[in-house]
């Protein structure tokens, strides 16, 4: 048996021809090919041996410029992607003012798009959807409930007028061959209106990625004359769907901005919700599978959702009992818990001379209407050309007839001599022309029917000659005052098409939802103080309160260690559970007051403080997490509140006191990290509260406010012998309270 070679992994081999090669490479945008892409096609021979390494990065790059260049971004000049464009070039072909089957013109489209039916057929379906360059016949699908097209040979299209007036003109169109060389296809097409901003654009390609929203067509047009006459107007997306917007964060477009759509949601009655616009890229469909969805996890009690849906939206949610009545409560977990609202990013990006770019929404708009007003000026421009040659020819023709030049060809014997006798014959009445007298024009002259010079009116040519003048005196005047004529362009694009495409989707400022306020207490909360367990699945041990989901729950053992958790069946805290709570992080007007053992026979600390960021399931001490420390007193108040305890003392031999009392308005407000300070190394045996009589709160809060809220030279707690009466006069602090 022969005994393989072994295989070399690191540089593996390829023969490619160059005909193989340039048959993988992309049709190219324009005639000239930059000198790398040269290389890359025609640097391999029949033969060759080529190390893949050599080659991957060159092809890669290929690869990626044809995809951001040729599928998925835009282009400035004409607003559409190359496959929309093909689209258009298509059915500008066989247009004939009648609807065509689908089916036709995807085929039609393969001439120039060669990537297949399926890729064209959604592109076809985008389009019609959009309701502004395709006049569309048959069920194409529901933008609302997201329902896909009937199959393409049951439908039809057709290029609506708008299309036909604004995005053609041969004659300002700059052309291509089509991929396999046998078409022209337009390189872009001559759009003359901001078509990007119109109906938007999205795209993923290799390492880039494109979300431009659609803007409304009157905005649209009346910012283009703003352009024009040299303001910056401000443009917000406007979405087929409706619904209410907040634009604030929308940041032009550019990558890194943000808007919040809503969908628009209103109260039948006490019981049922209705829903009338949606968000834009949501549909029907899974706006009610995400209301669905937080029904079942209990966010939100719902009896019943409805989906009567046709050329408008219309969902009915009906609430359950819970809800008759809260309207606004429903209204908000919709919004905090399914697609009622929703944020999208955009990230303007677009190819410009080649290359992708990122620009604002004003830019863009700008950019389009410059280049409206460039196309406006091009097409005035061959509009006069073609006038003066038809008023050269006129002319002519009316020379060559009322002068009877063509009389004298008559003795011509050859075809050089009439060509001769014509010119010679004009040039006595030819000064007056706008340009010299060509062969052309001689030849054009010859071919002029006998019947037409014995039917040749004068008085009418020299009508149809004023009428051209005029026409041409008229057309010099537009492009010398070329805004003026963009503008009047654009009133009239307004005019004609601007009824019914009023803005649909709604301005409002959108305020963050907090969903743990609008969620429901769906589960009751219970614990095992003794064991340590805190969990809705303890429902034989002391029930607590109710709680959500979305909380959070901080719970205090009796060793002093503080854990903050999700809210589960069963977790450990620690055993001797002193405190559980719901956890508000944003609840900066809690103070813990807390007298702890530090560590087992250690001295006995005070400290106040709060709990602020934590990290779930994580421990936090509070004191120094000696073994054995235990909490003696905790509770929980305003900054401001007057708190005093009484701390009982252990009998022993030879104390002097058995009670310190203790008001926490002394001790400063710290961190949760914070060790306290020592308030005695004598033996605990309980802590209790103290009762304070109004006159005795009123004094207390005096000899705070006599100080300013300090009291200096501090005195420590104030010791009562077994035969002392309780004083609760107070000590003098450092603290400064915000009385």
């Amino acid at each position: 048996m022969a005994k393989k070679k072994p295989v070399n992994k690191k540089a593996s081999t390829r023969k490619t021809t160059k005909a193989k090669a340039a048959a993988k490479k992309p049709a190219a945008r324009s005639k000239a090919k930059s000198k790398k892409q040269e290389e890359t096609v025609t640097r391999f021979k029949l033969g060759d041996t080529v190390h893949v390494d050599e080659v991957y990065k060159d092809w890669f790059i290929d690869y990626a410029s044809y995809v951001i260049l040729e599928r998925a971004v835009p282009y400035l000049e004409d607003g559409i992607k190359p496959v929309q464009r093909r689209i258009l070039h298509a059915m500008r072909e066989v247009e004939d003012g009648r609807y065509n089957k689908v089916a036709n013109l995807i085929g039609n489209t393969m001439k120039y798009h060669p990537h297949g039916d399926a890729s064209i057929g959604d592109a076809l379906v985008q389009l019609g959807q959009k309701n502004l360059l395709i006049d569309t016949q048959g069920n194409w699908g529901n933008i609302y409930t997201g329902d896909n097209a009937a199959a393409s040979r049951y439908i039809e299209a057709r290029l609506s007028k708008f299309a036909l007036d604004v995005v053609f003109n041969p004659k300002t169109t700059n052309w291509q061959l089509s991929y396999d060389g046998r078409n022209k296809e337009p390189i872009t097409l001559p759009v003359k209106f901001p078509l990007l901003l119109a109906q938007g654009a999205d795209g993923i390609a290799v390492g880039l990625a494109t979300k431009i929203l659609p803007h409304n067509f009157v905005e649209l047009v009346k910012g283009s004359i703003s352009v024009i006459k040299g303001r910056k107007p401000k443009l917000y997306p406007d979405f087929l769907t409706g619904g209410i917007a907040d634009f604030s964060d929308y940041n032009e477009g550019l990558r890194g901005g943000k808007i919040k759509v809503r969908a628009n949601i209103i109260a039948r009655d006490n019981k049922t919700l209705v829903l009338t616009e949606i968000p834009y890229s949501t549909t029907t469909s899974s706006l009610i599978d995400s209301i669905i969805s937080a029904n079942d996890k209990g966010k939100i009690k719902i009896k019943k959702v409805e989906d009567n849906t046709a050329e408008k939206v219309e969902i009915l949610i009906h609430l359950h009992k819970d809800l008759w009545g809260k309207a606004e409560k429903a209204k908000e977990a919709l919004f905090a818990f399914t697609n009622c609202e929703i944020s999208i990013s955009p990230n303007a990006c677009v190819i410009v001379d080649g290359k992708p770019r990122f620009m604002k929404v004003s830019q863009i708009l700008a950019e389009s209407t410059e280049l409206t007003v460039q196309l406006l000026k091009k097409e005035l421009e061959i509009r006069l050309h073609e006038l003066n040659e038809q008023w050269h020819y006129l002319t002519l023709e009316r020379i060559f007839i009322d002068k009877k030049v063509y009389r004298r060809i008559e003795t011509a014997d050859t075809w050089e001599k009439v060509i001769k006798t014509i010119e010679t014959g004009l040039k006595p009445y030819i000064k007056n022309l706008k340009r010299k007298v060509t062969t052309e024009d001689i030849v054009r002259l010859t071919e002029i029917k006998i019947k037409r010079i014995s039917k040749y009116d004068s008085n009418l040519a020299g009508k149809r000659l004023k009428d051209l003048e005029a026409k041409i005196k008229e057309t010099k005047k537009n492009l010398k005052n070329l805004k003026d004529y963009a503008i009047k362009y654009f009133e009239e694009l307004l005019a004609k098409y601007g009824k019914g495409r009023e803005r649909k989707t709604k301005s409002s400022a959108i305020e963050t939802i907090d969903t743990r306020k609008v969620a429901l207490s769906n589960h009751k909360l219970f614990v095992n103080r003794s064991e340590g367990f805190v969990g809705k699945g303890l429902k034989k041990d002391e029930y607590l309160f109710d709680c959500s989901d979305l909380d959070r729950i901080l719970a205090i053992s009796g060793e002093g260690v503080l854990k903050v958790s999700k809210v589960s069946d069963k977790i450990y805290i620690g055993k001797d559970i002193k405190h559980v709570e719901i956890f508000r992080k944003t609840d900066t007007n809690k103070v813990y007051n807390l007298i702890y053992q530090d560590g087992r026979g250690g001295s006995c600390m005070v400290k106040r403080f709060t709990v602020g960021g934590v990290t779930l399931d994580k421990e936090y001490h509070l004191g120094k997490g000696k073994p054995g420390s235990k909490v003696l007193y905790l509770s929980m108040n305003k900054p401001n509140d007057v708190l005093v305890v009484d701390v009982l003392l252990k009998p022993k031999p030879k104390l002097r006191y058995n009670e310190i009392e203790v008001v926490f308005n002394d001790y400063d407000i710290k961190g949760r990290s914070t060790n306290g300070v020592t308030l005695t190394k004598h033996a605990v045996h309980r802590v209790k509260d103290v009762q304070l009589t109004d006159k005795e709160l009123a004094g207390l809060m005096k000899d705070i406010k006599k100080n300013g809220g300090f009291v200096k030279d501090a005195e420590p707690p104030k010791l009562k012998t077994p035969t002392e009466k309780a004083s609760k006069k107070k000590g003098k602090s450092q603290m400064k309270l915000n009385l």
